[in-house]
């Protein structure tokens, strides 16, 4: 699903909200979560998931073309852990 998709079936689904005033507030759920990674902070969505970042170190990595040596920097990376109710209904089938 896209950002466009998702301003669409919230519009279906409130139709007393305009679109922009959706796309608004998509737009604010967004930046609130990045703001919050940003800030090294965590978000938990109940049923769904959390976001968190990691940290990676520095390291020597490889360039796939030219398999020449490149020093690739320490950064911060977002992360994913999907929670209880989502990992149960992406396995009801097995």
């Amino acid at each position: 699903m896209i950002r466009s998709e998702l301003v669409r079936k919230l519009g279906a689904e409130n139709p007393g909200l305009d679109d922009r005033d959706i796309d608004g507030i998509v737009s604010i759920f967004f930046d609130e979560i990045a703001a919050r990674l940003a800030d090294d902070g965590r978000v938990e969505l109940r049923g769904f998931g959390a976001f968190s970042t990691r940290s990676r170190t520095a390291r020597t990595g490889r360039n796939p073309r030219t398999g020449e040596s490149v020093e690739v920097t320490a950064k911060r990376v977002p992360y994913f852990k999907p929670g209880k109710e989502m990992l149960l209904r992406l396995n009801l089938d097995e």
